[in-house]
Parts: C-alpha cells; structure tokens; sequence
C-alpha cells in the first residue's frame, strides 16, 4: 500500500481539509434554496420539513454512501480515482466508452466554476444578519460582491502552493467545521427530538406527492445540492487514498445529518409560532446559530466555503492533467507543487476558473440566483460514471445480472435528478451547460484530430534508411550538427515512423550526429509507470526509445535521457563520448540537440473538408496551447525548431499541360 494510502490520524485530517470540502458547505443553501423554491416559509408545514430532511438523508446514503463511499472508491487506478482514472480501467472493453468519459469530465470541469461562487457568497450574505454590517450597509448587495471578489482572487492565488499545504492547514479547520455542523444541529435537533422521523424513507416519498409541495418532482433540483460534493470526493482520492475517506466519512455524515435536522427542527418551530414569515432571503442555517454566535458562524462558514472550493480546483487541475495525458486535451503547462505526487497545478485552468467564477459572480449576483445554475452538470457527470462503473464490475468479474441490476438503480435515481435539475436551465443551468459544451468541442476536436492523424500519417521502415544514416554519420565534409541529434516521435510502433523526421536529418538539411535518438512517450493506464524500451538497431549510432510514463508523471524527458545514455554506455551499446571542454571534469556525455518538428497542413494534403477542418482546428488550438519544451521539460535544453508541411491522406496530384 503507498504512503499516502495508509490510515493515519494525519490522512484523516488531510482527506477533511482537500476531500469534503464542497459537500460540507452544502447546509449553508440547501435548505435555503428549497424554502425559497417553495415559495417562503409560509408555505412550509411539518410534513414538507420532515420530507425535506428525510429526501437529503436518502439522497446522501443512496448516491454519496452507497455509490461512491462503498462502491466507487474500489474502482481505484493503483490510487487514483476520478471519471478518467476509471475510464482508463475499462476502456480496452469498448472505444465508444471514451464518450461517457469526455462527457462527464466536461460537465464536472464546468459545474467547478460554479461552486466557489456559490459558496462563498452564500457566506458572505450571512454578514447581513450581523447588526454592525446591517446597520453600515443593509441589503446592498454591491459590498458582498466585492468582499467575494476579493476572497476568489486570493484563494486562486493560494492554488500555486499544492495541497499539502492546503491539507495540512486546512485539515484541521474542516475537523471542527464539521463538529461545529453537528454541535449546532445538534443543539436545535434536541428542541425537537420529532425530527428523528425524518430518517423514514415513508416522508420523503409522500413529499414527493404532497400537493403542499409546489415544485412537485422539481424539488430534487434543490436536494441534489446536498451531495454535489460525491464527485469531487471519488476525483480527490488519490491525494489522501481510500482508507482515510472510508474511516472518515461515518463522523462527516453524522454532522451533516445532525445540522439538516437541527435546520429542520427550526424550521418546524418557527412555523409552528409565526415567526419570520416576511424576511426574504432567510437562510436557516444561519438562523438556527444561538444568539451572538452569527458573526463567528459567518466567519467560519467563509473559511469552509474557501476550503470547498479548494478541493473542487485541486479536482479541476487532476481532471485536466489527465486528459491532457490520455490525449483528450492539448497540453499545458503543468507544476508539480508540494511533495505528493498526486497533485498538480496548472496556472492557464488556474485563471481560466478566477476569471468564470468572477463572471459568475458578477453576472448573477445573489446566491439565489447562482443556486438556481448549480448542479445540473454534475447529474451529467454522476450518470457518465454509472456507466463506466458497469463496466469496471463487469471487469472485475462481477455478475452481470448484479452489475445490470446496480446500474440501473442508480441510472434511474439519478435520471430523475437530472429532469429535477433541468428545469433550472434556463434560470443559469445553460452556463454551466455551455461551458461543458465548449470543453466537449475542444476534446473531440483534439481526439477526432488524433484519430485521423493515425489513421492517415505517413510512416516509413526506419531500417530501410540506417545505410544512409551510416553514411551520413560518418561524412566529415559535413559539419557536426550535434552530439545527440534527438527527435520526439508521436507515433513508433516497429521500426516504422514518421516521414517527417527523416525528411528533417536528411533533405532540409543534412544534420551530422554521432548518435541519433528517436523517442516516443507512452502513457500507460497506469498513474505512476516509470520505464523504458530501447533499440540501436545494431548499431551505435541509431538509439529508438520508447518511455512508458504514467498518467500522473511529469514527462521530463531531457532527464531520463541522461540516465538512460549511461545505462548504454555501461553495457557497452554506446560508445563513451568524451568531452575535450566542459566545466565536468572526466566528463563522457556529449551534448544533446532536440528537433522540434512544428507542422502546419499542407495544402497538398487530400482529406475531405470536414476532416480538414478538423485538422485545421487542432493546429490553431496547439498553436496556443504550451510550448513541446515546456510540456516535455526541455526549457534549458538546445532546441532547435523546424517547419515541416503535415502531410495526411493522398497527396493531391497536379494536372498541369505543356503547351
């Protein structure tokens, strides 16, 4: 079992500070958002309350507990969880799975930009209740803005620093969040011990039928925000591993439960006597806070919305990192901070989500408005994973009868969510919706890009041309290009690659090298694979490479060069090449020279005009995305570029006439 996987009392408070986060803010709006859905606190009476609590409490023991607690975190990839790390277990039962995958890692991406705005105004809109803020600023809501503005720009500033120590420090706060949940719930629950009935699954289907509920199935809109945070939770487990999250989820449900019940047992009370049923905006949760306690309510409950969002971005930058290792996204600009090796932070995803979450903001400006957009993505995303977890029992030679059977169960529930949710379209739901829609384009761009490119590249037999090479390798009327000439191969499967590159040693310009290294990165299934394939061809001047590096490492390829030019020159497949100047002294490694090919479609090229605007679409977006040095850590590295017409498909023929 790795580090990060074992049980400790330090794993447990890092899986509260980066796991729970977004599923421990939900008590600041959930019950908000249903009252306000109904239309007030006069419409409520103790069976829409009791049905109320008892639909969250099945919602978060059915989908949170049930599905992804006990079923989803076994569908881990050596550690790793999340909907790409599960797409990578079973996607060699079927290429059409890669659908479900783009589609629910889209829809979780876009729902992320929505949760910092949420939450974190939600709290702030507490301060109203505080009577030194109301009395400066009463219901201007321009102050909360700007306070929320101000808190999103510093907690996407923080993200450069890792999750360890957003972990570590957060840890704990997010330990006595939870038992500040409980202890408040806990205190308005024993007012009203009745409430306990709300755990009969009886009152929330009658709910459901209850003409005093005026959304009628709509209403599980609302609830489904108790249990957003179940993605979030199965795509952070490989930064704290499953033991903790399984020994650590019993005490955050308990909490979670206990303030539902304590918001509903003040709800059942102030019903009962009258009591606030012309204040707008009313948030339950922080009116169930005993008197004087609002203002440190308010203040914790900002900090937790911070930590919350936290955990969504530290999810987004898994997210993408992946997809850009699985070839479904073109590549960024990727850092590794902090010591685990689960983590990541990407600085353009970084100012992509400051720059949505402030629009956001902006745009909608109340909480209200913000809540009727939140979660209807993310029903996408939670039956994408229905899906695939099929398929993973199936894998795992489950049977099929049981796997059919979980699948639809849970396909069904969440089906319904998502009409409830739907209906929040066009209140805000289609932002969330269109930017799912934007990153769906971009990544079947970049695939279907990919596709062709394998189907119609031109490769060659590099056997056939080692003569060539040979002869070229040894001319001393041309000058030395460079030590190690080395070109990064796409594709190698055999001994064949792409034309271009011999075009490049041999036609554009005869380069001269006494070692020419041809290398190809494989991303394995697996998240942390470091190994390597080589081939000389029997000689010692030709080196083909394959890395297999996994989905999770950094591709530093410059240094896993130098180690792997030793371990030849140690068995003797390279000769030693000493260096007659250097600062090293004893020094036996020459110096490397990387070609980077950069391609532009030929017009030449006869591909039908779909695909070529297929093509021409991914080579404008690579344009923009980073740089091959940067993405294959070669910043201190000799580069040398090199344009080179992509040449796809049948070359169209000219059928020019003498005259």
């Amino acid at each position: 079992m790795s580090r990060k996987g074992k049980l400790s009392a330090a794993g447990l408070l890092v899986a509260m500070g980066v796991v729970y986060g977004d599923i421990g803010t939900s008590p600041l709006y959930v019950m908000k958002a249903i009252v306000e859905g109904n239309g007030g606190l006069e419409t409520l009476n103790q069976n829409f309350i009791l049905g109320t609590v008892s639909l969250i409490f099945w919602t978060l023991t059915l989908l949170t507990t049930i599905k992804y607690v006990l079923i989803a975190l076994n569908a881990d990839n050596h550690g790793e969880g999340g909907i790409f790390s599960l797409y990578t277990l079973v996607r060699k039962q079927g290429k059409y799975l890669i659908i479900p995958a783009m589609i629910g890692g889209a829809a979780l991406l876009a729902d992320g930009v929505l949760t910092p705005a949420v939450t974190v105004t939600t709290a702030i809109e507490g301060l109203r209740g505080v009577p030194l803020f109301y009395d400066r600023f009463g219901n201007n809501q321009n102050i909360i803005i700007i306070i929320t503005l101000v808190i999103l720009l510093v907690l996407f500033g923080l993200q450069r620093f890792g999750t360890d120590v957003v972990g570590k420090a957060f840890g704990p706060v997010m330990f006595l969040w939870f038992t500040f949940l409980g202890g408040v719930g806990l205190f308005n629950f024993s007012q009203d011990l009745s409430m306990i009935r709300a755990l009969n699954p009886v009152y929330a289907i009658q709910l459901l039928l209850n003409p005093d509920n005026h959304l009628g199935i709509l209403i599980l809109g609302n609830i489904f925000l108790a249990t957003t945070g179940a993605e979030a939770l199965y795509s952070d487990l490989g930064h704290v591993g499953k033991r903790n999250i399984h020994f650590s989820w019993p005490y955050i449900k308990v909490c979670l439960i206990l303030n539902y019940l304590g918001q509903g047992a003040w709800l059942n009370r102030v019903v009962e006597e009258g009591l606030y049923l012309e204040v707008e905006n009313l948030n339950p949760f922080f009116m169930i806070l005993p008197e004087g306690w609002l203002i440190f309510g308010v203040l914790f409950a900002t900090l937790a919305a911070v930590i919350a969002s936290q955990a969504l971005l530290s999810g987004s930058f898994t997210l993408v990192s992946e997809a850009i290792k699985l070839h479904l996204w073109p590549r960024l600009k990727l850092l590794y901070p902090g010591t685990s090796i689960g983590q990541v932070y990407i600085p353009s995803i970084n100012f992509i989500l400051w720059l949505a979450c402030s629009l956001i903001v902006l745009t909608f400006r109340t909480s209200t408005h913000m809540e009727a957009a939140y979660g209807l993505s993310i029903t996408i995303t939670m039956l994408m994973t229905t899906i695939l977890l099929y398929f993973y029992l199936i894998k795992e030679k489950h049977s099929k009868f049981w796997s059919l059977l979980i699948t639809i169960f849970f396909a069904v529930i969440e089906s319904i969510f998502f009409i409830s949710s739907a209906s929040k379209f066009l209140h805000g739901g289609y932002v969330a919706i269109m930017m799912a829609l934007i990153i769906i384009c971009v990544m079947t761009i970049w695939q279907w890009g990919n596709q062709i490119e394998e189907r119609e590249a031109v490769e060659v037999d590099l056997k056939a041309f080692v003569p060539q090479l040979a002869a070229l390798h040894e001319d001393q009327n041309i000058p030395m290009f460079q030590t190690n000439a080395v070109f990064l191969v796409p594709r190698m499967e055999g001994d064949l690659i792409g034309k271009q590159f011999l075009y490049s040693i041999l036609d554009k310009q005869p380069k001269r090298a006494k070692v020419y290294w041809f290398v190809n990165v494989v991303v394995t299934d697996e998240p942390y694979t470091q190994s390597y394939t080589v081939d000389t061809l029997g000689t010692d001047f030709i080196v083909k490479v394959k890395l297999y590096l996994g989905f999770r490492v950094n591709q530093e390829v410059n240094v896993y060069l130098r180690q792997i030019i030793i371990d030849l020159m140690k068995e003797g497949s390279l000769v030693e090449q000493p260096q007659k100047y250097s600062i090293t002294p004893g020094r036996k490694v020459g110096d490397f020279q990387f070609v980077l090919i950069q391609e532009s479609l030929s017009n030449s090229t006869e591909l039908s005009r779909w695909e070529r605007q297929i093509m021409q679409a991914k080579l404008f977006i690579k344009r923009y995305a980073t740089t091959p040095e940067s993405w294959f850590g070669l910043e201190y590295s000799e580069i040398k570029r090199e344009l080179v017409p992509l040449v796809i498909g049948k070359v169209r023929q000219t059928h020019l006439r003498k005259i």
